[in-house]
């Protein structure tokens, strides 16, 4: 029976707040398990033998994958529940993390990268949807933003913990290991996780705050409808366009360093820890500066853009780290380059609720996200090639200095005033 939807008063209790917790470790996990193959790239190339183009063949698969699921997963999820189909997808995952071990050739690491993108992609639907269900609306953006620290506090942990692994106990203890930690939290999350309704450890008084919020209209806007308006192709191009970058920052950056200062496996730990921690401190920085210009009276598109526009030219100097004779020097400026990509990113993902009514805003980011993954598909292929072929990442480099001021330039010419899409309303039955 569900709680009657008033406002909580006294103390109401904090278990939504483990229920977080749990999305916050999964998060943080699957950034871990995407990022293994990434740290362990540079040493894999010579272990078993794939060449560049043949490694970017290996990143497209689990790019094409991870397209695919984010299409497919939130109606997946919607159907199952979240219980069911969030242990579905780290159960994929899981064992596709694991599987990697098992894998000699480039075949078998495609596969797995495959398996594990189709997995992965259902950790950002599952984690809103539970968002949804657990916090009312004025709690969910401070959820939300902890649960996505986790990707962070991946991308942090993998250069740290993998390198470790690798050198005492092999390469495939690296991959066995991380998919051990999806498995522990698939257990702990089929134990603890109930619907806050059939949950006996869960109060009254924070039952009924968690369904103090009016009944929200529950009406899907078909994709086609979204795509007839300028806004969505906004939010689309925007993630078509940059999502690439962070995404080549992932994957290359590993084998960047040991190609261009000879790194080894452990050296490469502290270079990366620094550049992810300055992508988190972006991604704080971005989505605070914009806030700041709104409350000194801009207007939210004059905000938005003015952030999105320091953000963006945070990242064009990353075009000298490309012949930077000093590894910190080059270290410094891709750190400050991925913190311009999540400053950007955080003013990007409110896009969507700054044009679209709430029953669409969920449609919107799973279209802006299959673009970024194809986005991710081609730079990935073109990567390897280019490498193959020229052995230089001045290209790459180059592009992902202009890619944000040239994306910006696509939101403003699409949406010059940020203006809310007016969608058709559901005629009344007779």
């Amino acid at each position: 029976m569900s709680a009657a939807p008033v406002p909580a008063t006294g103390r109401v209790g904090g278990y939504r707040w483990r229920i977080c917790a749990l999305l916050l470790a999964a998060t943080t996990i699957n950034y871990i398990d995407r990022q293994v193959l990434g740290v362990l790239a540079p040493f894999l190339q010579d272990e078993i033998g794939w060449n560049e183009i043949e490694y970017g063949y290996i990143v497209t698969a689990f790019q094409a994958a991870y397209a695919i699921g984010l299409l497919c997963t939130g109606a997946i999820i919607d159907k199952l529940g979240t219980r069911l189909g969030y242990a579905i997808a780290i159960s994929i995952w899981s064992l596709a993390a694991m599987g990697h071990s098992l894998a000699a050739t480039v075949g078998g690491f495609m596969l797995a990268r495959f398996m594990l993108g189709l997995g992965e992609a259902g950790n950002f639907p599952a984690a809103l949807k539970t968002v949804a269900e657990w916090f009312p609306r004025r709690e969910r953006a401070l959820a939300t933003g902890i649960f996505n620290s986790g990707s962070n506090i991946g991308a942090i942990v993998a250069p740290l913990l993998v390198p470790v692994i690798a050198v005492t106990w092999g390469w495939q203890a690296a991959f066995l290991f991380t998919g051990v930690l999806s498995a522990t939290w698939l257990v702990t999350w089929l134990v603890l996780y109930r619907t806050p309704e059939e949950q006996p450890k869960l109060s009254a008084a924070e039952l009924a705050h968690i369904r103090s919020d009016p009944a929200e209209p529950s009406v899907k806007v078909p994709w086609l409808q979204i795509l007839r308006h300028r806004q969505a192709w906004t939010f689309v191009a925007a993630k078509f366009l940059t999502d690439p970058i962070w995404w080549f920052f992932l994957f290359w950056l590993p084998k960047f360093l040991h190609a261009e200062y000879g790194l080894s496996l452990l050296g490469l730990g502290l270079p990366l820890v620094i550049i992810f921690l300055a992508a988190d401190v972006g991604s704080i920085g971005g989505g605070w500066l914009a806030g700041r210009l709104i409350k000194r009276g801009w207007s939210v598109n004059r905000a938005r853009k003015g952030a999105m526009l320091v953000c963006g030219l945070c990242v064009v100097p990353i075009i000298f780290a490309a012949r930077a004779d000093n590894m910190w020097v080059a270290v410094a400026l891709i750190g400050l380059a991925t913190a311009g990509h999540q400053g950007w990113s955080a003013n990007v993902l409110t896009l969507p609720s700054d044009m679209f009514p709430r029953q669409a805003v969920a449609s919107v980011v799973g279209l802006g996200g299959f673009a970024g993954a194809v986005g991710g598909m081609l730079i990935a292929t073109f990567t390897g090639f280019l490498l193959e072929t020229t052995g230089s990442y001045v290209p790459v480099f180059l592009m992902a200095s202009s890619a944000y001021l040239f994306a910006l330039a696509v939101v403003h010419l699409l949406s010059p005033k940020l203006a809310p899409a007016q969608l058709e309303t559901p005629r009344a039955q007779a």
